[in-house]
């Protein structure tokens, strides 16, 4: 049997899985910082009403998983609040995700997607190489502090 697997975009009824996902991903590696708290408490201030855009990955008609579109500038925008839910990891989503994330960009003629991550997070360093990212200089002041890489997907050139 062939699973559905679909994206849609966040309504409002989603703000409690967009936060618990986000959360439960943080605690397992890192810790929630008080931007996350901002953008994960008010997604459709912090998010949505700034020209970004969240996307709820549904399996079966259930949510296993999320990511954030936040518009940084003109054309410009971080990819951001990746997560899947524990049981659903190592199975191959971030590949879709991924997938759907460039195409999306891509569609709407955007110029680039940045991205901030931390380098023990091998699997996913890896997956964005594999999808085109590439390394960048940091930004001093950045909203996180386990962000210790900078990267970037230049799109529509």
């Amino acid at each position: 049997m062939t699973e559905e697997i679909y994206f849609r975009p966040y309504i409002s009824n989603d703000a409690t899985d967009f936060k618990v996902l986000n959360i439960e991903w943080l605690e397992a590696y890192f810790e929630v910082e008080p931007y996350d708290e901002l953008i994960l408490d008010n997604p459709k201030r912090e998010i949505l009403d700034n020209g970004g855009s969240i996307f709820m990955m549904l399996k079966e008609g259930k949510t296993i998983g999320t990511f954030a579109f936040l518009n940084k500038e003109d054309g410009l925008y971080e990819f951001s609040k990746m997560a899947v839910i524990p049981k659903e990891r190592g199975k191959g989503y971030g590949n879709l995700i991924m997938q759907f994330a460039i195409r999306h960009a891509e569609k709407n003629y955007w110029k680039s997607l940045i991205l901030y991550s931390n380098t023990i997070l091998e699997n996913s360093i890896h997956l964005y190489k594999k999808y085109g990212f590439l390394e960048v200089p940091i930004d001093p002041g950045i909203n996180y502090s386990r962000g210790n890489i900078k990267m970037e997907l230049k799109l529509n050139s």
